[in-house]
């Protein structure tokens, strides 16, 4: 490219395109294969919220990043909680957390401080659907009489799992973020190196597509969205700690 300076590290305009549209017709896709489950969640966070349960949200390595997207989020509910276990996240160690989240028996001791129970919806990320972590997360829901939503991928799954179980097998709704086996959708190179992953763009698509229509579900129901404003709107301080106090009780992140 004419202009660049040494050492710059140019991109490659035409395979960021390729992956930009490609991941544009995965979301357009979305409006026809994820409408019933879609539906589905959405209802099932309605009822949630009217009887005063809360969405808990988990996932390790990056699905961990779609728990914190929906906490404390403009536009979003509050009733979500975040489940966070540093241990299998990847800011305190990516490769020990990637070892952890695949170690039987860990989860239930993880998440034990989230009191979920039979009024809750649980949502269990994973794209690859497989590890020990969310699928013990989804059984923990499921012990506790919770609905279990799961964000993973049918195809990476199905080719993963190798007779385990996965969290699709588990989950009272699947939401399929479509992620082709090993999430990366583009090749680079005559080698066959692959990149571009798409799961965490879906993923979060599919989340706030289910809650932007559980808060439309309740409003139009008459009854009351807990959904936080930005900081910076007007109205938003009062509304948001009135929801902060509300919430604080039973979310250890607020």
């Amino acid at each position: 490219m004419s202009g660049s300076c040494p050492g710059e590290v140019v991109l490659n305009a035409s395979l960021a395109d390729t992956y930009l549209a490609d991941l544009v017709a995965r979301l357009t896709d979305l409006r026809n294969t994820a409408a019933e489950p879609l539906d589905r969640a959405a209802e099932a966070m309605a009822a949630c919220i009217r009887r005063d349960g809360l969405i808990y949200i988990f996932g390790s390595g990056h699905s961990h990043m779609l728990a914190e997207e929906a906490h404390f989020r403009a536009g979003g509910l509050a009733a979500t909680v975040p489940m966070l276990a540093a241990a299998t996240m990847l800011h305190e160690g990516a490769a020990v957390g990637t070892k952890l989240e695949r170690l039987p028996g860990l989860a239930p001791t993880l998440l034990a401080r989230y009191p979920v129970g039979a009024n809750d919806v649980m949502i269990v990320v994973s794209t690859s659907g497989v590890n020990a972590a969310p699928v013990e997360a989804a059984m923990f829901g499921k012990e506790r009489g919770a609905t279990v939503i799961a964000i993973t991928s049918e195809s990476y799954s199905l080719a993963a799992a190798n007779g385990r179980t996965r969290i699709a097998d588990l989950a009272d709704i699947v939401l399929d973020n479509a992620a082709p086996p090993g999430d990366a959708t583009q090749e680079a190179g005559a080698e066959g190196m692959r990149v571009g992953p798409v799961s965490t763009v879906i993923g979060a698509a599919l989340l706030n597509a289910a809650l932007a229509e559980t808060a439309r579900r309740l409003i139009e129901a008459g009854d009351r969205a807990p959904v936080y404003l930005s900081a910076n709107m007007p109205g938003a301080a009062a509304r948001n700690e009135d929801l902060i106090r509300r919430y604080r009780p039973r979310n250890p992140h607020l």
